[in-house]
């Protein structure tokens, strides 16, 4: 079984930058670690693989400097990983992102299941994962809890809900956006730390994966970001203390005072 995990770098939230010309993130330069949720999609592959025979590559696309965070899947246990990396690829939406690391999924092939993280810190879409299953033609269930059962032909899943979760079953290949209450990620050994800082992590860029230009990047995204703005801080709110009807009664004189 070949197991594709998905994980983006996202930028510290303590530093974050906005390009004012493109309203986009800036990534150059700033500390940025592995999007929490896609650590907890890494451990379940790694746990999948210690049941029984699989092979785990992690997969991102970013800056040279998201090589850190495909290493960092490394120590925990990937078995390889691939970096999607190109100026063309700046500025890219869910939408060209999707497509991208599609690409990418079709080009390592034989791939059996893909997991991602419900949604990254940075844009909290949680579309990106979606968007690969359908490029790729491919079941999808998002929000998953648990995975009860998998083999090479199938899984049976926990999804989570509003009012609880569901239980499903999908054929293979499939892909699982999975939430932080499906395990609890290890940490890097220091085995594994060492393989990570030796592996060989090839970087791909356009024309290794044999997409069209006009669809990558920012002049492949159908929507922009208009503008990135503080909310305004809210009042805050009043306080009516004393027995009921007095509270009542105070409550009724602070409406009167705003409607008037």
């Amino acid at each position: 079984m070949r197991i594709i995990v998905c994980i983006k770098q996202v930028p510290d939230t303590q530093d974050i930058k906005i390009d004012p010309d493109t309203n986009t993130l800036i990534r150059e330069g700033v500390p940025s670690v592995m999007n929490p949720l896609d650590a907890y999609a890494l451990e379940e592959a790694i746990r999948i693989r210690e049941k029984g025979e699989a092979e785990v590559i992690a997969i991102s696309m970013g800056p040279p400097q998201a090589e850190d965070a495909l290493r960092e899947a490394i120590g925990m246990g990937a078995d390889g990983a691939v970096l999607l990396t190109d100026m063309k690829f700046k500025g890219a939406d869910t939408l060209a992102t999707s497509s991208t690391l599609g690409k990418t999924i079709e080009k390592i092939g034989n791939y059996d299941l893909i997991l991602c993280g419900k949604q990254a810190t940075d844009g909290d879409t949680a579309q990106v994962g979606p968007e690969i299953a359908e490029f790729l033609g491919i079941p999808q269930v998002t929000y998953v809890r648990k995975i009860e059962e998998i083999n090479e032909k199938g899984a049976v899943v926990e999804r989570m809900t509003e009012w609880g979760y569901q239980v499903i079953e999908t054929p293979l290949p499939a892909l699982l956006t999975v939430v932080k209450e499906i395990n609890v990620p290890r940490l890097p050994s220091l085995r594994g730390k060492i393989r990570a800082k030796s592996a060989e992590i090839p970087h791909w860029g356009l024309r290794d994966i044999e997409v069209e230009e006009e669809k990558v990047g920012l002049s492949g995204s159908p929507t922009r970001v208009i503008e990135i703005f503080t909310p305004e801080r809210k009042k805050s709110g009043e306080k009516f203390t004393g027995t009921r009807e007095e509270a009542a009664e105070k409550i009724i004189e602070f409406l009167k005072g705003v409607s008037s």
